[in-house]
């Protein structure tokens, strides 16, 4: 047998730690660890854990073009007393009223926002946009006769968290009932804080500022990337939307996926995949609604 010289032997060595490497890098960066984990924990889960039920939503509003938006929308937020949904644009700043079939009816400058790119509706007329580099968080009011924004105006809040580059604040979800903001991290890393006391809905008593992020949590997210996110009212769970992975995600009240549906061809009807998902907001009836970059408007329903 013959004998590898000692230069070959440091070479094959060095090939196999690279190697190595290369394969933990790539499990890092796709999550392969906690996407098996979540494929084994559904696995053998109850069946009725799931209580939104992802799979068995429709496409029946497909890639339609946001007519007078040429790139740049980003989020969405339904207001469910005007009935309509909102999104913002991050090249010259707007925040943009759509109705519930992807119709532009209004728009409104923003001014001193830096790089919008979510928004929520937190009560009537109260909304909350974020600055993603600066990691802002922005506190507006809005009424009919409002024409432009200027964050100067407002109550805002500043967060450093693993700040630095193209990967900050990008989703945005509110629980009413606990009054308690969601904010996603796009990445580096992928995580979802949690913010209570912000926004101050009542100036007449004190305000208490908590920020929390659940190591649990954010552990079980497999995806690449965050989006955007949606609370659920009605079951507690919150939707995790991921552009990167084409995957919309459901949480439980634990923070654990609990189910999780593909945005891409052939999933839901789909005929193409999404290009580049980056807001999600759900109606009161259930209806998912969705934007992808540069200007496209989905509506997903339950048969």
């Amino acid at each position: 047998m013959r004998r590898l010289s000692p230069l070959n032997t440091v070479l094959l060595t060095l090939l196999v730690v690279l190697a190595l490497a290369m394969a933990f890098v790539t499990c890092r960066e796709y999550r392969v660890v906690e996407r098996v984990w979540f494929n084994w924990h559904v696995f053998w889960q109850a069946s009725d854990v799931q209580a939104l039920g992802l799979d068995d939503y429709e496409v029946v509003v497909e890639a339609r073009v946001i007519d007078g938006l040429e790139d740049n929308v980003s989020a969405l937020s339904y207001d469910p007393d005007r009935k309509t949904l909102f999104t913002v644009t991050n090249k010259d700043p707007e925040l943009v009223e759509l109705s519930l079939e992807g119709q532009i009816l209004r728009r409104i400058p923003l001014t001193g926002f830096g790089d919008a790119e979510a928004v929520e509706y937190i009560s009537p007329g109260i909304y909350v946009i974020s600055d993603e580099h600066s990691q802002r968080l922005i506190k507006v009011q809005l009424d009919d006769e409002t024409l432009f924004l200027d964050s100067a105006d407002a109550e805002q809040l500043k967060l450093g968290i693993d700040a630095g580059g193209n990967s900050g604040f990008e989703g945005l979800a509110y629980d009413n009932r606990k009054k308690r903001l969601f904010v996603a991290k796009e990445r580096k890393p992928v995580q979802i804080i949690e913010v209570r006391g912000f926004p101050n809905l009542d100036m007449t008593t004190p305000n208490i500022l908590e920020v929390t992020s659940s190591r649990k949590r954010n552990a079980g997210l497999f995806v690449r990337d965050l989006s955007s996110l949606q609370f659920d009212e009605g079951s507690g769970h919150l939707l995790a939307l991921s552009d990167e992975s084409r995957q919309i995600l459901e949480l439980d009240t634990d923070g654990r996926p609990v189910g999780n549906v593909s945005l891409s061809k052939g999933s839901m009807g789909l005929s193409k995949s999404v290009p580049q998902a980056e807001g999600i907001a759900m109606g009161e009836d259930g209806t998912l609604y969705l934007v992808s970059e540069p200007n496209l408007f989905y509506v997903f329903r339950k048969p």
